[in-house]
């Protein structure tokens, strides 16, 4: 019994510290994600999303289901968005295996948006692969 303990303690600062790398990582692609659409950068959105990734959410009562290539066209076209008129922060994530659940809230301009991204590791990556959104206007 003694040994296993032991074991266990030899062990489990690896497995914490895994654990760590691994939100350290997924919580890099959710900031991609928030410096693509901000910055308007293409380029940052694709490293951060699958391409067949779909994003759904409401815009008042009207359901919109967009695949990543439309929503990315739009997103990054026009002038880089002003920081200081926006802010993006990553709530939570949650990591089971090689998938996990992340939280945001952003207040842009009139606007408050909760995500729930759904992340999946893909050939060593984390990968935004579904965006399911709230929207509510601000007064």
């Amino acid at each position: 019994m003694k040994k296993i303990f032991l074991l266990f303690l030899l062990l489990f600062p690896i497995t914490c510290f895994s654990q760590s790398e691994e939100l350290e990582a997924a919580s890099r692609t959710v900031q991609l994600y928030f410096e693509g659409m901000m910055e308007r950068d293409r380029s940052k959105l694709e490293e951060a999303f699958f391409p067949q990734a779909r994003l759904i959410g409401y815009r008042g009562d009207q359901l919109f289901v967009t695949p990543f290539e439309e929503w990315a066209s739009g997103t990054s076209k026009g002038t880089p968005r002003d920081p200081n008129l926006f802010r993006n922060e990553l709530k939570s994530i949650r990591i089971v295996g090689n998938t996990a659940l992340a939280e945001t809230e952003l207040y842009w301009p009139g606007i408050y948006y909760y995500d729930f991204l759904t992340l999946i590791k893909m050939e060593g990556k984390w990968k935004i692969v579904h965006k399911s959104w709230f929207e509510k206007k601000l007064d």
